[in-house]
């Protein structure tokens, strides 16, 4: 490949990308600043376990029955959790979160602020599709990195400027790594 394939690669990528590192890096940022968002909980179910089978191993059908029997419309993909505890995925928009307690159930529906949710997005918790863009944008990333730095490196005026910063890059991210 020629240098201007490589000028087209690192272009187009990297326009496609920047709307989508400009909404990680911001809620990135906010998140390490502090601002990590607000969820309002509303318990809509506190009672016996009877009945709901809080360690089946399709956990996906004992809610969906637990929706249908209460009356609850909630579009969720999938189901993360522990022994104790579970909620419905994605928790990027409203979810339920269920807890065992001895013999007793706790459902509550949380329903995350909008800097919670680009959150919760950030963090791969968002529906399964989004998670699938977050993939390939981690592999378009990398290849705009990869061919800024080749064009770096095939540039006569630009090589020795590019294998500086590069490894500045390194060493303060292995200084501040181990320090």
């Amino acid at each position: 490949m020629n240098r201007k394939v490589f000028v087209s690669i690192h272009l187009y990528l990297a326009a496609f990308l920047t709307p989508i590192l400009l909404m990680i890096a911001i809620s990135g940022g906010l998140y390490l600043l502090g601002f990590k968002g607000n969820l309002e909980s509303n318990v809509i179910y506190e009672g016996d376990l009877a009945g709901f089978e809080f360690n089946s191993d399709d956990r996906k059908s004992v809610v969906d029955k637990f929706l249908k029997e209460n009356n609850i419309n909630l579009d969720y993909e999938y189901i993360k959790g522990g022994k104790n505890s579970f909620f419905t995925r994605p928790t990027s928009k409203t979810y339920l979160s269920f807890e065992r307690k001895g013999n007793s159930l706790k459902v509550t529906q949380r329903k995350p602020d909008f800097i919670k949710s680009i959150v919760e997005l950030h963090k791969g918790h968002g529906p399964l599709l989004f998670k699938t863009l977050q993939k390939i944008t981690a592999v378009g990333l990398i290849l705009v990195l990869l061919t800024g730095f080749y064009l770096g490196l095939t540039s006569p005026s630009l090589k020795n400027k590019t294998l500086a910063i590069s490894g500045a890059g390194g060493l303060i991210f292995i200084l501040l790594a181990i320090f």
